[in-house]
């Protein structure tokens, strides 16, 4: 059986709201925790843990076969991170710390080049296929660390996930340190940098003091804030100038609504660390308004992959594919914004994203999710895995979810957050 810690506070009524209908967080929560429980984590402890070399495969086949032995280093530290999330807020479930271990051990003796950076492919037994120039691969290793630090009490690694996140800043801030993505003629930053350190940052704090972490998570706000959203557009874009300037190109008007929507809810976690901080309540909200109504599919349902801001066709061949990730993210961000400010819009919201993402990629026969659909959710490829999709965003998503929706139903009714326009 699986529990989930919960936290029961006082906050104040407003009579003039309706009443919750808890039932239906009840029920959510309960489909969430069953679902991570019983399907998810069991399904990539049989199929994905590498038993004989330690840490993950990935490539998995619709039945959890192994189609290819090569590694994604992102997924060493995503699911180290998830299995030790899952110790320290269901239940102490050896298998889950076991798990994490394994990870943990071949990702920190295997992963790292000789520069101190990471790969991005490994083989099965550690030896490292390709580098790329994200800093993805470090991040995720640092959230892994820290998370795994709480879970064991060992401060050996909140210390190297400490050092890791400055040499990633270092890259980072240096000027030539890291290989560019385009030829340097080409003025342009792309959003995932500042939100992926954003979050990073949020999970570093949980184990250690650093005012070089704190500082992360208030320039990754601000940058989101001043350089990427996009009043004249409604839209949180993905690539800008260096210096937050508009670009009017194929790949300048890009938005990709889930990517957005993951970004709102970090600046919600980051909202209520402040106490509800209602700027940071009023921006985070903000974004999902825009983009859930740029990105919501109002014909079939579920969130585009990508879109332009301008409403010109998207270049991207994937543009109107439903992928999972993005509608785990509106789950979550839904469900944040509603415990925040109590508007029932984000409620109904919440109902779209969840009915929609539960009618067409859970596979009954063969437990998991399926990935990749066409536009109308039909199946594109059934797979359960490859080196972007695995135990992540779905089981990051259930246990989030899970616990939001306690809070919601074990609270009174909520006061509503006064917002402004950003």
């Amino acid at each position: 059986m699986c529990f989930f810690k919960s936290q029961h506070l006082l906050i104040e009524i407003d009579d003039s709201m309706e009443e919750l209908e808890y039932d239906y967080f009840k029920q959510c929560e309960s489909q969430y925790q069953s679902d991570l429980c019983n399907n998810i984590l069991p399904f990539w402890l049989i199929h994905g843990l590498d038993r004989v070399n330690g840490g993950f495969y990935t490539c998995l086949n619709r039945d959890g076969s192994l189609m290819d032995t090569t590694k994604s280093v992102w997924f060493q530290g995503r699911a180290a991170y998830v299995f030790s999330l899952a110790y320290n807020n269901i239940n102490q479930n050896p298998d889950w710390i076991n798990a994490a271990k394994s990870t943990i051990d071949f990702m920190v003796d295997h992963c790292f080049d000789t520069d101190g950076r990471m790969f991005f492919e490994i083989s099965a037994e550690g030896v490292g296929i390709r580098k790329r120039r994200y800093l993805f691969s470090e991040c995720f290793a640092i959230i892994a660390m820290a998370e795994y630090s709480k879970a064991t009490n060992d401060k050996h690694y909140a210390n190297k996930a400490l050092e890791l996140f400055g040499l990633v800043l270092r890259y980072k801030d240096t000027p030539g340190l890291l290989q560019p993505k385009f030829n340097p003629s080409v003025d342009m930053k792309g959003l995932s940098l500042p939100m992926i350190l954003l979050n990073t940052a949020i999970r570093l704090r949980d184990v250690v003091e650093s005012e070089v972490v704190e500082k992360q998570i208030d320039d990754s706000i601000n940058e989101i804030k001043s350089h990427f959203l996009q009043s004249e557009f409604k839209a949180l874009l993905e690539n800008v100038s260096s210096k937050g300037d508009f670009i009017d190109s194929n790949i300048g008007r890009v938005v990709n609504p889930g990517h957005s929507i993951e970004a709102a809810w970090f600046i919600m976690e980051e909202a209520e660390h402040r106490g509800n901080d209602p700027e940071l309540i009023s921006l985070a909200t903000t974004i999902l308004d825009w983009s859930w109504e740029l990105g919501w599919d109002k014909e079939f349902g579920g969130l585009y992959n990508f879109r332009d801001c301008k409403g010109l066709p998207p270049q991207d061949y994937s543009q109107d594919m439903k992928f999972w990730w993005p509608q785990t993210e509106a789950i979550i961000a839904t469900l944040y914004a509603y415990k925040l400010t109590g508007d029932p819009k984000y409620k109904e919201m919440h109902k779209a994203a969840h009915e929609y993402t539960y009618r067409v990629f859970p596979d009954a026969k063969y437990g998991e999710w399926y990935g990749y659909l066409h536009r109308d959710g039909t199946v594109a490829q059934p797979a359960k895995g490859n080196l972007f999709k695995g135990p992540f965003h779905i089981p990051r998503m259930m246990m989030l979810a899970a616990n939001l929706c306690n809070k919601i139903y074990t609270y009174e009714p909520k006061l509503q957050v006064q917002i402004s326009e950003v």
